[in-house]
């Protein structure tokens, strides 16, 4: 018999710790038993998801950089992508933000479910705002000169030093390209393999999501059985989706402007790639078939097409920093923090080098939000508030990286001459040909 989907089995673990729920607080002994025997396997998955952090964003970051092999391709194609690569990342965070405090998804929690969720987790919660309030009165350069570890064994140490972690992997990265490639070689395998072992692990973490989740949504109603929290999360969907169409929007006018391709050839040429993304959650699965749309369909020469869509796969997560943003904000709105415009800035930084490093696998994005709540002074735990309704938006999210890698490397061949016309005709460019 065929094995259900992840997805599947992850949304059956949802409606399965709902319903478990409110069965349990029929009974005056059954929350007890909840928070008892079910709520430590939920925070033991969450602390998986923790424990992976900072060996994904090293092991990710470094072969992510390494991989441009030359740093004199980045005079001319290999800046202008990850230029590209950033500003648009930046755009769709921006986006994120603007639309999460306009909506204000976790504001419509009532006042009684935000005390007993605060209550709940208390001692997080006050440690974080804590540190916030230190960040705010620390002096103008004090992010800047907090960017460089003095160790980063100590940086490594604490999800809250993340950034440290980021810019130590950078420079790792860059310091490998920079050696001899017969020097560099035996590190570069050694972080290759790494990289595929982490990978490795994120699945095996991904096989206990839905039982995390069954676990995550059973204590989160015993303990805010409150109908006002699942309508907090339908509108925090409802913005998540709504960014993530605006940042499609956008990649559709980029190209437009830049390439001069109609809104339905991109559209068209790229759709079976984002059916794929959508199914698979996972950019990295979905790589071959965008090589194969971008080069045959989208007219982009091979020579930019191997090079673009590869470093991609890997940098340009679009629509996961997008979610981590509405996520981020969506948590402490639910917690009663008022983040301010400071705060939100760092968000952008932290998304954006976030997504760099964040692996093109399911599952992968949930890590990152870790870092960008920790870095914001965040409950981490929240995301037990976010979990239920994450695999359906990490479908959607990655049909939008898949869609940004495809728009990106259109824009980079436009840019260097190299982009023609499709060596594939679409049936209904045959069909006008034949009219």
């Amino acid at each position: 018999m065929r094995k259900l989907e992840l997805h599947w089995q992850i949304i059956l673990g949802m409606v399965g710790g709902v319903l478990f729920a409110l069965a349990m607080v029929q009974f005056d002994w059954g929350p007890k038993i909840v928070s008892d025997w079910i709520k430590p396997f939920g925070n033991i998955f969450i602390n998986s998801l923790k424990l992976i952090a900072v060996p994904l964003i090293l092991a990710s970051l470094i072969k992510g950089v390494s991989d441009l092999k030359d740093i004199s391709k980045l005079s001319k194609m290999g800046g202008r992508t990850i230029g590209i690569y950033l500003i648009t990342t930046i755009i769709a965070v921006s986006i994120g933000l603007t639309i999460v405090n306009i909506v204000k998804p976790g504001s419509s929690i009532s006042e009684e479910t935000r005390n007993e969720l605060v209550e709940n987790y208390k001692g997080d919660a006050d440690s974080k705002i804590s540190q916030a309030n230190e960040q705010k009165e620390s002096g103008p350069l004090k992010a800047l000169e907090d960017l460089v570890p003095s160790n980063i064994f100590s940086a490594a140490s604490d999800n809250g030093n993340m950034l440290q972690v980021i810019f130590f992997a950078i420079f790792f990265g860059v310091g490998l390209i920079l050696i001899p490639a017969e020097q560099a070689d035996p590190v570069k395998k050694f972080f290759d393999g790494f990289n595929e072992v982490i990978l490795k692990l994120i699945d095996l973490i991904m096989l206990a999501a839905p039982y995390g989740v069954f676990a995550l949504l059973a204590a989160l109603v015993v303990e805010s059985p409150s109908l006002d929290l699942f309508k907090a999360l339908g509108w925090y969907s409802v913005s998540v989706v709504l960014g993530l169409i605006l940042m499609i929007g956008v990649y559709i006018s980029l190209v437009w402007i830049f390439t001069k391709r109609k809104p339905s050839f991109f559209i068209n040429g790229i759709s079976p790639a984002q059916l794929l993304a959508f199914s698979t959650s996972s950019s990295a699965a979905t790589l071959p078939v965008t090589m194969e749309r971008v080069e045959e369909h989208l007219g982009v020469e091979e020579e930019v097409a191997s090079f673009v869509l590869p470093i991609g796969a890997t940098i340009n997560m679009d629509g996961t920093s997008l979610y981590q943003a509405v996520a981020a904000v969506f948590i402490a709105q639910a917690f009663g923090m008022d983040l301010s415009f400071g705060a939100q800035l760092g968000i952008i930084v932290t998304a954006t080098l976030a997504s760099i490093g964040s692996a093109a696998v399911p599952g992968a994005g949930m890590v990152m939000l870790v870092i960008v709540l920790a870095q914001a002074g965040i409950p981490e735990a929240g995301l037990a508030l976010i979990f239920a309704v994450d695999r359906p938006l990490d479908m959607c999210r990655t049909v939008v990286n898949v869609t940004g890698d495809a728009a990106v490397s259109m824009m980079v061949a436009k840019s260097v001459d190299k982009l023609g016309e499709p060596k594939v005709k679409e049936w209904s460019d045959h069909y006008k040909t034949s009219k």
